[in-house]
């Protein structure tokens, strides 16, 4: 199945109150954007910074692309709070450069690197891939899919890595299962419905009205509008449930499953600052030791097995990266307001050095 991204061109809008970018100006030095505190896009900034060293087991990529997503605003707002404690930064950020998903050429390898050399195309996950420069380790990286551009690549990690070890690793998906998917035309979950798909199982998804069309188009045979349909009333059960960043309690998703079927979580934009939707996680586990039915939380981890994995379902057209828009690095605080908007319809793309693959 192939799904054709939307993509607003760069040219097409015009760039403000932003300084130009001019790639590699300094040998010693590049343009990133950079954040000192939590808080809104209004501590996103574009500015002249060092280059990134590397350790032994690192790449250094000359960055093309990066991808934005609702874990990107987390990590930028520094919320809910139990993120900071877990080593995201207490007062401020760790990593001073912003954005994970990263597509690239790399252009240094470390002393202990053995799966790339200078030149290679790449895609996973960095540390600051909002910037002409980042640095990886090697066992967050693989090598980019020949058929996708730098921006399809780079909007694959985070979520398609989170999406297939949500069906596969916790979710145990089988052909044959009927799989609902809430918060299907998100980042994770337009991942979700096609691999859903592409493993044989008859898919639902669940969405805002202005997003059920869209829903179709990636694949879902059967698409639910939250404001309209009833759709955890029992009346339809499912094998697997997907939840993505919703706000359902235990009891509703439970009603929705089959006697023995699979609630996996994957995230929750409810809860509060302090833990966000981590309560609702830690209370699935408890209930699913005394219940037949199976509920378990995802803790996805970023690996170069998963981006592998994912590799077949990319050449062969049954996964296809959404693009809703893309900036160039340095609209990125421009993007993020989109994205808190919360009209985004799979994931934004970051132009770094725009280039054809």
């Amino acid at each position: 199945m192939t799904v054709d991204p939307v993509v607003t061109p760069i040219s097409d809008r015009p760039v403000e109150n932003h300084a130009s970018i001019s790639p590699l100006a300094r040998d010693d030095k590049m343009q990133a954007i950079v954040q000192d505190a939590y808080g809104s896009s209004d501590v996103l900034r574009f500015a002249e910074i060092d280059r990134p060293e590397i350790a032994a087991n690192e790449v250094l990529i000359d960055v093309a692309a990066a991808g934005m997503d609702r874990g990107t605003w987390h990590v930028m707002a520094g919320k809910p709070y139990l993120m900071r404690i877990m080593g995201f930064g207490f007062r401020r950020p760790k990593n001073r450069v912003p954005g994970l998903d990263v597509a690239g050429t790399v252009a240094a390898v470390g002393s202990e690197v053995t799966r790339f050399r200078p030149g290679d195309e790449v895609f996973g996950m960095s540390r600051g891939a909002f910037a002409e420069q980042a640095a990886a380790r090697e066992d967050k990286l693989a090598h980019k899919p020949a058929n996708l551009s730098f921006e399809q690549a780079a909007v694959v990690p985070i979520s398609g890595g989170t999406a297939i070890q949500g069906l596969r690793d916790s979710g145990h998906v089988e052909a044959g299962q009927k799989v609902l998917v809430i918060g299907a035309s998100g980042g994770v979950g337009t991942y979700a419905v096609q691999l859903a798909k592409a493993f044989g199982a008859e898919v639902t998804g669940v969405s805002s009205t202005a997003k059920v069309d869209f829903v179709k188009s990636i694949g879902a045979d059967h698409v639910l509008d939250y404001t309209r349909d009833a759709y955890l009333d029992g009346t339809r059960k499912y094998d697997l449930i997907l939840d993505i960043g919703g706000n359902n309690g235990l009891f509703r998703l439970r009603r929705a499953l089959t006697p023995k079927g699979t609630l996996v979580i994957v995230g929750g934009e409810e809860g509060g600052n302090l833990t966000g939707g981590f309560g609702r996680q830690l209370r699935a586990l408890v209930v699913s030791m005394f219940v037949s039915q199976r509920l378990t939380m995802l803790a996805s981890k970023e690996r170069h097995t998963d981006l592998e994995a994912l590799r077949p379902f990319l050449e062969n057209g049954q996964v296809t990266p959404v693009i809703d828009r893309t900036y160039t690095l340095a609209e990125v605080p421009a993007a993020m307001s989109h994205l808190e908007a919360g009209l985004t319809r799979g994931k934004i793309a970051i132009a770094v050095h725009p280039r054809s693959s």
